[in-house]
């Protein structure tokens, strides 16, 4: 028999490698186990949205693709390199930061619809001849980054590549690569006069 000053141990409390053994069988199809990984990462997940989003009917919506998502994707999940509870909460904090991203973007873009809608007529030859000279300036400039960063920038911005992309066709490392973007990309600010 348990004393009053004992604590019980409750089955219900999480624990680090019993979830990440759930989360292997939930890889395989088990919807007992993603039953389980639900009732101990619901909470957390929406708990972690909300405080991103605030908004309590997007955070829910937002907890719910998180807890689909754990479904789809448990067989991504790797032991290896840390704990269940912190990749599912790293799902929920990408997903969230995905939303405010999303929604800061629809309000960028119904700004600018309504700024084109009041924005008086424009002189075509003055807007050709400035154009014109906005792409010399940019050539000019490019002209002034190393071969490699050159390269990489061209890759990356003009042909559209992602920087994973760019590393793979130069067959260089990523963070090379990262950082000749980085450095041409300042390079170009500072030739170019573009105030952050």
């Amino acid at each position: 028999m348990r004393s009053a000053d004992t604590p019980a141990a409750s089955p219900a409390e999480p624990t680090g490698p019993e979830l990440e053994v759930l989360l292997n069988r939930v890889a395989g199809g088990d919807q007992e186990a993603f039953d389980a990984v639900y009732d101990r990462v619901s909470g957390p997940v929406l708990g972690l949205v909300r405080r991103v989003l605030r908004d309590p009917a997007q955070s829910e919506e937002v907890a719910q693709e998180v807890l689909i998502e754990v479904w789809r994707c448990a067989a991504r999940f790797r032991p290896d390199k840390g704990r269940a509870m912190t990749w599912v909460l790293t799902l929920a904090h990408r997903r969230a930061v995905d939303r405010v991203r999303a929604a800061q973007a629809e309000t960028a873009r119904e700004h600018r619809a309504a700024l084109l809608a009041h924005t008086p007529a424009y002189d075509e030859v003055t807007e050709q001849v400035e154009s014109r000279w906005e792409r010399q300036r940019v050539r000019r400039c490019l002209g002034a980054l190393t071969e490699l960063q050159r390269e990489s920038v061209t890759l990356a911005y003009y042909q559209g590549l992602t920087y994973r992309e760019v590393a793979q066709l130069l067959t260089l490392p990523l963070g090379t690569v990262k950082t000749r973007l980085r450095d041409g990309l300042i390079r170009l600010r500072d030739c170019l006069g573009v105030s952050v």
